[in-house]
């Protein structure tokens, strides 16, 4: 074969594997900013589930005023609750609106995602003990949401709670670190979700 034509040919297999890793890289972008584009935009909101806490429940007698009484993040759960931060970030969520359930570990988790300063929010507060609870909860949750989703601009809304919360309001059981993008409606209930699994 020419040379001429062996120079050709390897050029323009040169170009195909240039142009395959720019659209690939293209795609990848794409997705990251999906979920970023639509935190940032009104009508989202992203619930997460607290790291990983050993357990179920919390001992008897604990007391929300003190952590030491309570189920609390191990090392694990703080690793998996800075990896979820960092994962967002590279998702493209710069600026958040973050809130937290009082409990220790959901504060925790809040903390360790280094999105900014977070609120404890009443709503988002556990009802593992009182099930009874669970519909006045979550219709405190959706008037929270629909009051914050006014104000909140291009920020992202993060909600950190736990799974009963995440269940009645929105459907799926997750797991520990787990997050759910939901679409709500004008009265702050749930239209729509995706569930993203944490990060590895």
């Amino acid at each position: 074969m020419p040379i001429r034509s062996v120079f050709n040919m390897s050029c323009r297999l040169i170009l195909s594997w240039f142009f395959l890793c720019c659209s690939l890289s293209a795609h990848a972008s794409d997705g990251a900013g999906e979920l970023a584009g639509k935190l940032r935009s009104p009508g989202y909101l992203l619930l997460m589930r607290h790291a990983y806490a050993p357990g179920v429940g919390d001992p008897i007698g604990y007391r929300l005023d003190d952590c030491a009484t309570q189920r609390n993040l191990d090392a694990q759960g703080l690793d998996q609750a800075i990896r979820i931060g960092d994962w967002l970030k590279r998702q493209g969520v710069d600026k958040a609106l973050v809130y937290s359930s009082i409990w220790c570990r959901c504060r925790d988790t809040a903390k360790a995602l280094e999105l900014g300063s977070f609120g404890v929010e009443p709503s988002l507060a556990s009802f593992f003990d009182q099930p009874q609870q669970a519909g006045a909860s979550t219709a405190a949750l959706s008037r929270f949401i629909a009051r914050t989703m006014k104000s909140k601009g291009d920020r992202a809304l993060i909600l950190v709670t736990h799974h009963v919360n995440i269940r009645d309001f929105a459907g799926p059981d997750i797991g520990s670190g787990d997050m759910v993008l939901v679409k709500v409606d004008a009265q702050g209930r749930a239209t729509s979700r995706v569930l993203y699994p944490s990060p590895p």
